[in-house]
């Protein structure tokens, strides 16, 4: 088993090996005529722009960075060019001429989008040709080592139950040089993706094939990224169920949040757009769906008939209505831990980090300020933006509309969710971005708080401290301490995912939705002697 074990990580890495050296493979030689229908679609009114292209690089045959780097090259050109001309017409007075400048300069936030796509048209060679030896050259030999490493785990951990030996002696699980060269990977994984999509244009050419089926268009990063996350979230969950095979609410708690991402958050959304539809997220609640009252998303949904304004009102109901009232009967577990795609990774690709949760009360402190500070950022981003929309002003107490969205895609929706909030789980653990950033599960950690009936029961004369349940919990959450006094563990963060109960070895945490009346209180259980057992059984049997 152990042979066919590192047979798997060699595949895998080799597997692992291709789509990264991919990034570097094939030509790209633009036409042009692509040159100049790209010019006609996109509506581009700068003659000096098409000029400087095709000097860098029609009929040329360049490499990734190269091609990309010319294109780019070339519309800084022509803003600098653009920008003397404004400058010199703000010095003459002469505003019209000024004003008529800035239809020909290029946005510098649409420099990667521009590249990418000319790339799209550009590209020949070996992927462009081979995009089905490719996908099994990549994704193939990924999937095939990641499940034969996993697989001999059925035999190697004995029988069914939670195995954690050694996570703390392995460079993997313990911060070694393994988890910084995972972390690195990750990083550099999403600041190509979210600022440098141009660079890994070959990565899209794989997945065209399965894109044109779905959507009927050519894939985009963002199809590339929807494909990937749901590829490591079944293969992870595979490992999940090996791990934790003897625990149902783990089994079916893996498989809902398989469903919802791969059902809700991917397919339904091409398939959407295949239609000619707007592709929608049923499941993505305001304010983690942080752009669904952008002024873009508004205007798309109110002009696409029905469907649009049902979207409309589904987003505004899910938000108001049915999160509070799901969280009051079943806690934010719902959907933290059974249809978020955020915890879904974290509770798949994560799970082999989730020890690394700070516990110390620095950590909670910091998680209060931080969360919490998204959640009323994100809430003023939209009060400005609605403002903004119904009023036809630019800004709102001072506050550009334009200004603050992007300064919020930029530090929460890229750095902060992407980069950080996955890309730092070997080193800070798997929750990073659930428990320090995401403003939905502030907002759902409030109800939790302070009016829902979920809450961990403790039976404390059963705590032998071992504290299986604070190390393995993602949340950082000092679980023992709880256990120890017999406390309810009612936690704004707690997500509910149940691992503290599955480790601990003496049945002492449970997770209940029912009515308060009736529960084990803690101090009763905790001062076992002094409490009247025959008054606490008879007061719970007449509840």
């Amino acid at each position: 088993m152990k042979i066919i074990k590192n047979l798997g990580l060699v595949i895998f890495i080799t597997g692992l090996a291709i789509w990264t050296a991919s990034i570097f493979m094939g030509d790209f030689t633009l036409q042009q005529e692509q040159l100049d229908s790209f010019i006609s679609e996109k509506g581009i009114k700068s003659e000096l722009v098409a000029q400087k292209i095709s000097d860098n690089v029609v009929g040329k045959k360049l490499g990734t960075f190269a091609f990309t780097g010319a294109v780019r090259d070339a519309l800084a050109q022509n803003n600098d060019y653009y920008d003397a001309q404004i400058a010199k017409y703000d010095a003459a007075k002469e505003w019209d001429k000024k004003g008529e400048q800035y239809q020909y300069r290029i946005n510098d936030k649409d420099f990667q989008a521009f590249s990418f796509s000319l790339a799209k048209k550009a590209g020949t060679g070996f992927i462009v040709e081979n995009k089905g030896l490719m996908w099994f050259l990549t994704f193939g030999l990924g999937i095939l080592g990641a499940l034969m490493f996993i697989f001999p785990n059925l035999v190697l951990l004995g029988k069914p139950g939670i195995k954690n030996d050694h996570v703390y002696h392995e460079a993997a699980t313990n911060r070694g040089w393994i988890a910084w060269l995972v972390l690195v990977y990750l990083v550099l994984f999403y600041l190509v993706l979210y600022f440098n999509a141009d660079y890994v244009v070959n990565w899209t050419f794989i997945l065209d094939p399965i894109s044109n089926a779905l959507n009927g268009g050519d894939a985009s990063q963002w199809f590339v990224y929807g494909f990937l996350y749901c590829v490591i979230m079944i293969t992870m969950a595979v490992r999940m169920y090996i791990k934790y095979r003897h625990n149902k609410y783990q089994i079916v708690r893996t498989t809902s949040v398989l469903f919802f991402q791969i059902v809700f958050a991917f397919l339904i959304p091409e398939i959407m757009a295949s239609l000619g539809k707007p592709g929608y997220d049923f499941k993505n609640a305001f304010p983690l769906d942080y752009d669904f009252f952008f002024e873009w998303n508004l205007q798309s949904l109110t002009e696409s008939g029905g469907l649009g304004i049902f979207i409309l009102v589904w987003g505004v109901v899910l938000t108001l209505v049915i999160v509070p009232v799901m969280v009051y009967f079943f806690g934010k577990r719902w959907y933290c831990s059974w249809v978020c795609g955020c915890g879904g990774l974290a509770e798949t690709l994560g799970d082999p980090y989730r020890q690394h949760s700070n516990k110390s009360m620095k950590a909670w402190k910091l998680e209060r300020w931080l969360i919490h500070s998204v959640l009323v950022f994100s809430l003023v981003m939209t009060l400005v933006t609605l403002y903004c929309y119904f009023t036809g002003a630019e800004a709102f107490l001072g506050i550009n509309s334009q200004w603050i969205k992007d300064t919020y895609s930029f530090l929460i929706g890229a750095w902060f969710a992407g980069v950080i909030g996955t890309g730092f789980y070997p080193i800070f653990g798997n929750r990073v971005w659930c428990r320090f950033g995401c403003p939905l599960a502030a907002y759902l950690g409030f109800v939790q708080r302070f009016k829902s009936r979920f809450r961990i029961t403790t039976n404390g004369g059963q705590c032998i401290s071992c504290g299986n349940c604070s190390t393995y919990c993602e949340q950082g959450i000092d679980v023992r301490a709880y256990a120890q006094k017999g406390e309810n563990i009612v936690r704004s963060s707690c997500v509910g995912c149940g691992v503290c109960s599955a480790v601990c070895p003496r049945g002492v945490l449970k997770l209940e939705n029912g009515p308060e009346a009736g529960r084990i209180n803690p101090t009763q259980v905790l001062l076992g002697n002094d409490v009247d057992l025959m008054d606490y059984v008879n007061n719970k049997e007449a509840s």
